[in-house]
């Protein structure tokens, strides 16, 4: 079943790479958390998008900002609370929703953009106390508490368009004194949130919502100070984020970094960060929005951003009778029963040391267990052809299984040096993502900068996965929708380098896809792989039509043969691709395949 030969052709560095660092004690429970409920709910979720018959003035059509958008007066607006049917709104609700949902934490806008609190603040006129009975940041803590989640507060402190003196972005036009936006500070910033502090016991963490940096803005860093050190001096373990205005690097005393609106994890970091994300469009509820993300997308959401040490708020925006729409539940839900049988591979997991995107089949989380290490292959694309490959670990698995199995029934492996290939059941057993453990006797050391074999057997060579101290060259991105790709302007020889792993030795066929626009046969490509040596010249690809009838002439990208290679053994390969343009021509190189 297993095998092991040693690497014979290149001395390669085996690297151990630990896991998140720069967490401190207050945050260990986020990074183990990974999922959480982010609640939008305020005066904007009885408007549902319209106003007197207007949908919303601006195509982001995010329903919360209506009160702004559309101009309203504040007392029109407050007459939003004749439409709430109080009798039927339990946020409990929404909290046993979080928790089959198999969330962690939840996340309400006590406070949004409209300055209006749904708590009962004694230093405002404007919140809920003030109209109503209800106080529903007492209502969610006591739940919180009830179902064993923690509880986290939004609240806009750069913005508010009620306060005289708060920010809204008409100040662009007729201006605000410091002195001026001081006193909204002082006044209601500052006094809400001691309350939100002192009044509703423990407080997860505090989400503020400032997305530019503080010297782009009105408030200073010293009222963002006076602001964190207060709830250092109230609740030491709540958490504040970055979108306080005070990036990580800036001050490492800020917890967690936010990234931007629905923008999900692009790279590995020690540091504990999160992406707010929505099921559809709108944060608030709007009745127009229709733009449902599926379970699976949502999933992959969740796991991609485990996978680079990063958790996943996912909002729902209930109506004004308290409803969370079907669509939302429904996803909610059927997250919850997948991270039921799969959810040890989320929690508590983090980034493994191989690059997040070096396998087509899905992403790896990992994590120590008792006396073991695993890693989780979380599978987005079930192989057709039944073999899960795993390019780059240098240790033999002690065992392999589908997580979803309760027995842990041994999947036959071979492992050769640094490749593992797993046979995988005929049926898929998960409809959304499937996931497979490799159990080891401690972590596992990998191999850096090498280019994992396909799903379908071939090697994917593009600038992006070259060795490290290849990839700062300068990548032309996607344009024209996409129809021309991604690729590197060749102007003088240039040299590519790869490392891969080939398990299967043979006669392999090797090509090129480019662009080129000069003279027919004007400059070479040469492949060198251990002994061998292919050459090709660079033949002119012409033009093609990128969308019919429009005049969408784009240069044409063609997958040229070079010919096949011979692999004599199994091992560790350097392949090099050299592209020689012809005086005062230029060559577009996008990627080379080897099959």
């Amino acid at each position: 079943m297993k095998k092991s030969i040693p690497a014979f052709l290149l001395l390669f560095l085996s690297v151990q790479i630990f896991a998140q660092k720069n967490t401190n004690e207050r945050a260990e429970w986020f990074t183990d958390a990974r999922f959480g409920m982010f609640i939008h709910w305020g005066l904007y979720s009885a408007a549902e998008g319209y106003w007197k018959g207007e949908k919303l003035r601006n195509n982001n059509d995010y329903a919360e900002w209506i009160y702004y958008r559309n101009q309203i007066e504040k007392d029109e607006y407050v007459g939003l609370l004749d439409r709430f049917n109080w009798e039927d709104i339990d946020p409990e609700e929404w909290v046993i929703l979080a928790k089959k949902a198999g969330m962690k934490y939840v996340t309400i806008t006590a406070k949004h953009h409209d300055g209006f609190a749904l708590w009962d603040s004694k230093v405002s006129d404007y919140d809920l106390g003030n109209y109503t009975d209800r106080d529903i940041i007492k209502e969610m803590a006591e739940a919180c508490k009830k179902h064993g989640l923690k509880l986290g507060l939004y609240y806009s402190h750069w913005v508010d368009w009620e306060h005289l003196y708060g920010w809204n972005h008409e100040r662009e036009i007729y201006g605000i004194t410091p002195e001026e936006y001081d006193q909204y500070w002082q006044e209601k910033v500052i006094p809400q949130v001691r309350e939100l502090l002192t009044n509703y016991g423990e407080i997860a963490l505090m989400w503020f919502d400032m997305w530019i940096n503080h010297k782009d803005a009105v408030v200073s860093k010293d009222q963002l100070l006076q602001l964190k050190n207060m709830i250092r001096e109230l609740q030491p373990n709540c958490l504040v984020n970055s979108r306080l205005g005070l990036s990580i690097e800036e001050d490492p005393d800020i917890d967690f970094k936010t990234l931007g609106d629905n923008q999900l994890g692009s790279k590995k970091e020690d540091f504990p960060w999160q992406s707010p994300a929505t099921v559809a469009h709108s944060w608030g509820f709007h009745s127009s929005d229709t733009q449902w993300k599926s379970t699976s997308a949502l999933l992959k959401s969740l796991i991609g951003n485990a996978s680079l040490n990063g958790n996943f708020m996912l909002n729902i925006g209930p109506r004004a009778n308290g409803d969370v729409p079907f669509e939302i539940s429904q996803r909610l839900l059927e997250m919850g029963e997948w991270l039921k049988v799969n959810g040890e591979s989320v929690y508590g997991s983090e980034a493994f040391d191989l690059h997040a995107d070096q396998h087509d089949w899905g992403k790896i989380t990992c994590k120590p267990d008792e006396n073991s290490f695993k890693l989780y292959l979380h599978v987005y694309n079930w192989p057709l052809n039944k073999k899960l490959f795993l390019t780059g670990v240098n240790e033999i698995p002690e065992k392999i299984y589908l997580l979803s199995d309760k027995e842990k029934t041994q999947l036959q492996f071979e492992h050769i040096s640094t490749f593992t290939s797993i046979d995988l059941p005929s049926d898929q057993p998960d409809p959304y993502v499937s996931v497979v453990v490799l159990e080891y006797s401690k972590r596992p050391t990998i191999v850096d900068d090498i280019a994992a074999k396909t799903t379908d057997g071939g090697y994917a060579l593009k600038p992006h996965n070259q060795i490290s101290r290849l990839k700062n060259i300068s990548v032309t991105p996607a344009s024209n929708y996409g129809t021309v790709p991604a690729h590197v302007v060749v102007e003088n020889e240039q040299t590519f380098k790869w490392k891969v792993f080939i398990n299967e030795p043979g006669d392999k066929k090797v090509d090129v896809s480019y662009s080129f626009q000069g003279k027919a046969n004007s400059g070479k490509f040469t492949v060198r792989i251990f002994k061998a040596e292919l050459t090709g010249d660079i033949s002119e690809t012409g033009l093609t039509v990128g969308e019919p009838n429009e005049n969408w002439h784009i240069e044409n990208f063609k997958s040229k043969n070079l010919g096949t290679i011979h692999f004599p053994e199994a091992g560790m390969y350097d392949i090099e691709l050299s592209i020689e343009p012809a005086k005062n021509e230029s060559v577009n190189f996008q990627w080379m395949w080897i099959k």
